[in-house]
């Protein structure tokens, strides 16, 4: 080859490297659309299977699995799976729990748009935006209509000696229905007269049950007189036959704010956020009756199915402090009033 022809190669081999030199970068190959979301759902099952068919009916292609569990289990859960977390979002369960699990970096923020539909962000709503209120509910009493027992009116009424062996509740240590009892107690009556209000009202507690609802459908079944549940769980069990009355007690009565909060390190991370925008709509916190389910909703424009159920004498129930102290508080309840051994399922 000669110096010129030699010449003309090595020109067009450079022109040709600028040009590819040139050329943008080709594209990261994006990940396809995830079109699954794993819920930790702690209400009662027929509630969790009616969002998941709700949810899944206005997000075509997103299939929802969920795995029920109470709120002391689904901490425990959270914890164990820290660092490989199998769950997206976690919908349910009294905010004490939530409270706990957002001081255990178990929780993502997400500034959902729908903050702004809550009635009382100061109370419904964790200000970092790690979980937010989805229902409300006030602590009852359920009795059965055969038991032979007069129905409870106040805390103390539970003490009683013919109360002994005639009460159902759950264990706090994985209730969030029973730790919301116990703080309520621990709270109108201060930590030494709560405790020790605790362990006489343990001496008449015939079992403690997994479930904080569990309690309602016994007592309904006749294998106690009285129960200490969610009144919105009690109302169920009137709607499906059960010869239970619901009363309150007079001096005054804790509360539940249902929580909501994104796992931190959800792998389907888009839809958990649907799913968080989606049930802070008032549409959305109205499909509750339809599922058997009777919460107050905490948004608004949603209207209440039982009103009457918060209409009663609610204390001021301190969600941060019974977060904050819930694993002293149920470690102390498990290991010096009544174990975790052999809950009723």
């Amino acid at each position: 080859m000669t110096s010129r022809r030699l010449l003309l190669s090595i020109v067009v081999l450079l022109a040709a490297l600028m040009v590819i030199a040139c050329q943008p970068p080709a594209a990261a190959p994006q990940p396809a659309a995830s079109n699954e979301l794993n819920v930790l759902c702690t209400p009662q099952v027929e509630w969790c299977e009616g969002m998941k068919t709700e949810f899944e009916a206005a997000n075509p292609g997103i299939t929802v699995n969920f795995v029920r569990m109470s709120s002391g289990e689904s901490l425990t859960r959270l914890r164990n799976e820290k660092d490989n977390p199998q769950f997206d979002i976690w919908w349910g369960g009294p905010v004490d729990s939530f409270i706990a699990a957002k001081a255990e970096g178990l929780l993502e923020q997400y500034d959902s748009p729908n903050f702004a539909n809550i009635i009382e962000p100061e109370l419904m709503a964790d200000p970092d935006k790690h979980w937010v209120g989805v229902y409300v509910g006030s602590l009852g009493f359920a009795t059965n209509n055969n038991s032979g027992v007069t129905p409870p009116t106040s805390w103390d009424d539970l003490l009683k000696p013919e109360m002994q062996g005639q009460i159902l509740i759950a264990h706090p240590s994985s209730s969030g229905t029973s730790y919301t009892t116990m703080c309520t107690r621990l709270q109108m009556l201060g930590e030494d007269a709560g405790w020790e209000w605790m362990r006489q009202f343990a001496g008449n507690v015939l079992q403690y049950t997994k479930s904080g609802a569990a309690p309602a459908k016994f007592v309904g079944q006749g294998e106690a007189a009285v129960g200490i549940v969610f009144s919105h769980d009690i109302v169920a069990e009137i709607e499906k036959g059960s010869p239970l009355t619901l009363t309150f007690p007079e001096e005054g009565t804790g509360y539940e704010i249902g929580g909501m909060g994104i796992i931190k390190g959800a792998k389907n991370l888009d839809n958990a956020k649907k799913w968080f925008d989606w049930a802070l709509e008032p549409a959305t916190q109205e499909l509750g009756p339809k599922y058997n389910a009777f919460q107050a909703p905490t948004v608004k424009g949603a209207a209440a199915s039982k009103p009457e159920l918060l209409q009663v004498s609610l204390i001021d129930y301190d969600f941060q402090w019974c977060g904050e102290n819930k694993t002293t508080f149920v470690d102390k309840f498990t290991n010096e009033v009544a174990g975790a051994d052999s809950l009723k399922e």
